[in-house]
């Protein structure tokens, strides 16, 4: 999937001919705005219902949702970066329609491996607690506490996703060896005996059989839930079970390959502009600061602090106040001292550091300057020029500007050359500078000879689907707006 939502060449999975409607689960920092965005919005004639919100969510838009099952999860990235969508894939493609259309620098991508996905894997490598499963599409990692038996390089193994991973970040997905499979309130296990748990009565009262061998764990929100939505939750998980029971059985002859997907994964990543748009729909539902997403994707601790500042002084925010940066990075960082990666994001999800460097110089208006000191060997892309020891990079990076200069000198001052990257809206977070690279830059030579390149590099990405031809016309923008003024 593309940063415009397109689904494949076949078109999104058909909807259910018995839903009414689509039911979603939304949790994180990005709750507020993304139920006001998604209840009752209408994809392909099938409306959508948040379900088990949480009581502040209740409180906050003074309503009842229902404690029915999901049909799709949304939850903030571990990095709060942006969100994955897990669930029924009809669903989880719709919804990752819907919420590519945030902002111009919303992307989205389908995950390699999939929650829930099962693969003939085979062993390539320990890695100390673990080993790293090569499942076909990738690879994954499988605790030593969560496998069945002793594991070796070299070994096939069945293996299913527990924990998927988004495409920028360094962890692999987390797998497991034995079976589980998710109806929305209620998981079944396979392996655990029924027994006489108060999960297995509540399973019993109701009219579906839970298959022998499996064993039903119920969500906390099962407890607000009626009898008919908990039988609807256990039986969509006791139709997954037929999916991996059959997939379980299979005995390929190749491996690595996938064997069942019951779910879909899609990632979704915000840009600044994105966060923005998010902070206007929560805004239509509650008191918001400037920069209310943007704040709390920085950094963890943030969160409190935009809470409180939205306790004490929430309606005196007006939408056109500025984005505090001063106030934020003075508290958060990043500062005259610190140290700063370059989080260099590509259109098809990878994430390449650039390195890290020394800020040097800090302006409370929105700018920091960034020194890194260069090793020798290769040369610097599109200026020709080798890199040699003792060269530094000095970069100037604007908080939401869509493009950023790097001039790189010799140790003995000598410009060597000025690369102007043309980008998604920088975000100055404490630890990183973060954007996604959009391919045509503007170079210029030490003869003041001045180039653009990769008009072709964003040709491909829009043809790939990566990037939206309307984001890629405002990089077309930028890239003669810097050619010019060069």
């Amino acid at each position: 999937m593309s940063g415009e939502g397109a689904g494949d060449a076949g078109g999104p999975p058909e909807v259910p001919a018995e839903t009414d409607y689509l039911s979603v689960r939304v949790r994180g920092i990005y709750t507020t705005a993304l139920t006001e965005l998604l209840q009752d919005s209408t994809t392909d004639g099938v409306p959508t219902r948040v379900v088990q919100a949480s009581e502040p969510i209740r409180d906050r838009f003074d309503a009842e949702f229902p404690a029915t099952a999901a049909d799709a999860t949304v939850e903030p990235t571990d990095e709060r970066q942006g969100i994955g969508l897990s669930g029924a894939p009809w669903a989880v493609t719709r919804l990752a329609e819907r919420l590519a259309s945030v902002g111009r620098d919303t992307f989205a991508w389908d995950a390699t491996l999939p929650a829930g996905a099962v693969y003939q894997g085979v062993v390539t490598d320990d890695v100390g607690s673990g080993a790293v499963v090569d499942c076909g599409p990738d690879s994954g990692f499988l605790p030593y506490s969560a496998a069945d038996d002793y594991v070796e390089e070299g070994d096939v193994l069945r293996v299913q996703v527990r924990d998927p991973r988004p495409p920028w970040d360094d962890d692999r997905a987390e797998l497991g060896t034995d079976l589980v499979v998710d109806g929305g309130l209620v998981e079944l296990r396979r392996g655990g005996s029924r027994g006489s748990s108060e999960a297995a009565r509540m399973a019993e009262m109701l009219p579906v059989d839970v298959p022998d061998g499996w064993a039903p764990r119920w969500d906390r929100a099962a407890d607000d839930a009626g009898l008919d939505a908990l039988a609807d939750a256990l039986g969509r998980a006791v139709d997954r079970v037929a999916t991996v029971t059959d997939a379980a059985e299979m005995d390929p002859d190749d491996a690595p390959c996938p064997l069942a997907a019951p779910e879909a994964t899609i990632w979704c990543w915000f840009g600044r502009e994105s966060r923005f748009e998010l902070d206007d729909h929560r805004r239509g539902v509650t008191a918001t600061m400037p920069g209310h997403h943007r704040t709390k994707a920085a950094d963890y601790a943030a969160s409190a602090a935009v809470d409180f500042a939205e306790a004490v002084a929430g309606e005196r925010f007006q939408p056109d106040d500025p984005f505090p940066f001063a106030a934020v990075t003075r508290q958060f960082g990043p500062r005259e001292g610190d140290r700063l990666a370059l989080h260099h994001g590509k259109p098809d999800g990878r994430l390449i550091t650039l390195g890290h460097g020394e800020v040097r110089d800090y302006d409370p208006e929105g700018q920091v300057t960034v020194r890194r000191q260069m090793s020798a060997g290769g040369t610097y892309d599109a200026l020709g020029v080798e890199r040699q020891a003792g060269d530094v990079a000095i970069t100037k990076l604007q908080e939401g500007r869509w493009w950023y200069p790097t001039v790189y000198r010799g140790d003995d001052g000598t410009r060597r050359g000025t690369y102007v990257n043309i980008c998604t809206p920088v975000e100055l977070f404490p630890n990183a500078a973060r954007y996604v690279d959009l391919h045509v830059d503007v170079v210029k030579h030490t003869d003041g000879t001045v180039e653009r390149v990769d008009d072709d590099e964003l040709d491909e990405a829009v043809a790939r689907g990566h990037v939206s031809e309307a984001l890629a016309e405002k990089a077309r923008g930028v890239a003669s707006a810097v050619e010019n003024a060069l």
